[in-house]
């Protein structure tokens, strides 16, 4: 049973690995482009609404994609004052009560919540409300979707990877991939 589960984490992993890794190069846009925003503004006395949105948007999509490559390395934030002691299984445990808790309810919400507000803009074809601002801030709001989908797709694996754990807690499960 574990060995299906496992093929399935494995593919998930590996299609937030390759975001992750993907949407990793916008931050050196982001340096780019807001360096070139100072010098614009400070040496040169001139400035650029496009640009500016621009490292806002690159912004947005490292952010609400990356989630996904956060979680996935276990880099979110955690209040860790007992979970350091606890065993494999028990960790498991907590890991697993706090995606079905916490994580799939939250992005249900925000899912629910933010597509009338996305549909909206989407109907509109809604643009920056700066005359030379970037023309699709419809995109930009379209990524908290993205959010869910892609955060959604890693707590499931996050969900198979501990409940393996919690069936077998010798096995990895993909855990060095994890780590």
């Amino acid at each position: 049973m574990t060995n299906g589960l496992t093929a399935v984490v494995r593919l998930i992993d590996a299609f937030t690995e390759k975001t992750g890794a993907i949407i990793s190069w916008l931050n050196i846009g982001m340096v780019v482009g807001t360096v070139a925003v100072v010098l614009l503004r400070y040496v040169f006395n001139n400035s650029s609404i496009a640009l500016q949105e621009s490292v806002l948007y690159m912004h947005g999509f490292v952010f609400m994609i990356a989630s996904a490559y956060t979680l996935k390395h276990d880099e979110h934030v955690r209040v860790d004052i007992l979970y350091q002691r606890f065993s494999v299984r028990g960790k498991a445990i907590v890991n697993l009560l706090g995606t079905l808790l916490l994580l799939f309810p939250l992005l249900i919400y925000i899912g629910i919540e933010s597509w009338p507000y996305i549909a909206q803009s989407w109907r509109i074809r809604e643009i920056s409300p700066e005359t030379a601002g970037l023309p699709a801030v419809f995109i930009l709001k379209s990524l908290i979707l993205a959010l869910v989908f892609v955060l959604g797709a890693q707590g499931t694996a996050e969900v198979l990877r501990n409940l393996c754990l919690i069936i077998n807690p010798s096995h990895s499960n993909g855990q060095e991939e994890h780590d």
